[in-house]
C-alpha cells in the first residue's frame, strides 16, 4: 500500500438493486470503518446520482469509506475513498478491482489497484451457477498480489474467519449485512 493511501477496510459491502431498501440497514449494520462499494449499475443515471449522494452521506456520517464503481465523475462528485472498476480515468483516486482469475489478479495489480477483490470464493446469489474459485487457486492469487485481496461471493465473517490464514486481507457481501442469508 503506498504511503499516501489510507489502511482499507477489511469488510465491505457490496451494493446492488436488489438490496431497495434493505441497502440502509446495510450500511447501519457496517461497523465503523468498514466500506461501501457503491455500484447499482442498472439504476438510470439521475436517480444513481441522488441515491449515491445519500449513500455517500450515510458513509460519511458513520465512518465509513465509500467506492464507487464505474463511474469516476460521480465518485469525485461523492468525495469517494476508491474508483472501484472505473471506466475512464481515476486521475487521483485510488483504484479498486474485481478479479475472478489469476490473469485479472495479475493485470488489476500491473495497472495499479490498490485494492484487488477476488471472486466468487463460495457460490453466490448474485452471479448464480458460477463455480467458486478453487481454494488452492485463490490462495496463489492471494500470494502473488503485492495488494490487499478482499474475499467476495457468498462471504459473511465466520467464512472470511476460516480464510484468514489464507492471506486475504478482508471480505466483502451484500446479504451477510442483513443478517442470515449468504451471497
Amino acid at each position: 500500500m503506498a504511503a499516501n493511501q489510507p489502511p482499507w477496510p477489511r469488510e465491505w459491502l457490496m451494493t446492488d438493486e436488489r438490496l431497495g431498501d434493505r441497502l440502509w440497514a446495510a450500511i447501519d449494520g457496517l461497523s465503523e470503518g468498514a466500506g461501501v462499494v457503491f455500484r447499482h449499475h442498472l439504476t438510470g443515471l439521475a436517480e444513481r446520482t441522488t441515491m449515491m449522494h445519500r449513500v455517500a452521506g450515510a458513509c460519511r456520517k458513520r465512518g465509513l469509506v465509500l467506492a464507487v464503481a464505474g463511474d469516476v465523475d460521480l465518485a469525485r462528485a461523492a468525495g469517494a475513498a476508491l474508483a472501484h472498476n472505473p471506466v475512464g480515468d481515476p486521475a487521483e483516486l485510488p483504484v479498486s478491482r474485481s478479479a475472478h482469475s489469476a490473469e485479472e489478479a495479475k493485470a488489476a495489480c500491473e495497472t495499479g489497484a490498490s485494492l484487488l477483490f477476488l471472486s466468487p470464493i463460495h457460490a453466490t446469489r448474485s452471479h448464480p451457477g458460477r463455480e467458486p474459485l478453487p481454494r488452492d487457486s485463490a490462495r496463489r492469487i492471494v500470494a502473488a498480489c503485492p495488494i490487499p485481496v478482499i474475499a467476495l461471493g457468498g462471504m459473511d465473517r465466520a467464512r472470511f474467519e476460516e480464510l484468514r490464514h489464507d492471506g486475504f486481507y478482508g471480505w466483502a457481501g451484500i446479504d451477510a449485512w442483513l443478517g442470515g442469508i449468504r451471497t
